[in-house]
């Protein structure tokens, strides 16, 4: 007696990959996936290479993984594939202190945002 499957929240045709606990802003990361949307799949992983942001690696990353995820696990061909959504959601806000002037603290807000990959399989036109 077990917990019964939950189906599918996507389409059989798109695969999708989370990245949790990215220790960057939302608005920051937001900037990175939006480079992204609606590109195929290598021109995104390549945008990613050359970008300049720090988060591009750990996006670059789950990107992989939405990769391998529509490969291994959903039997899509990756060369047709392409970013249908990149977004973006807040997490966990780390709150630390700075001792201030005249015994006051100063608040220091260390934010964590996740990113939400869904890759989608277009059917070529024969």
């Amino acid at each position: 007696m077990g917990q019964t499957s939950n189906s599918r929240r996507i389409s059989d045709d798109q695969a999708m990959a989370k990245g949790r606990m990215i220790r960057t802003s939302p608005q920051k990361l937001n900037l990175v996936a939006q480079a992204i949307r609606g590109m195929k799949v290598e021109k995104a992983l390549s945008e990613l290479d050359f970008s300049r942001k720090r988060v591009a690696k750990d996006v670059k990353k789950v990107l992989e993984s939405a990769i391998a995820n529509a490969e291994n696990n959903h039997d899509l061909d990756i060369d047709s594939l392409v970013v249908e959504q990149a977004f973006v959601g807040k997490n966990l806000v780390m709150k630390r202190w700075r001792p201030r002037a005249r015994g006051r603290a100063g608040k220091i807000l260390k934010p964590f945002a996740e990113v939400t990959i869904v890759l989608k399989e277009l059917e070529e036109a024969a």
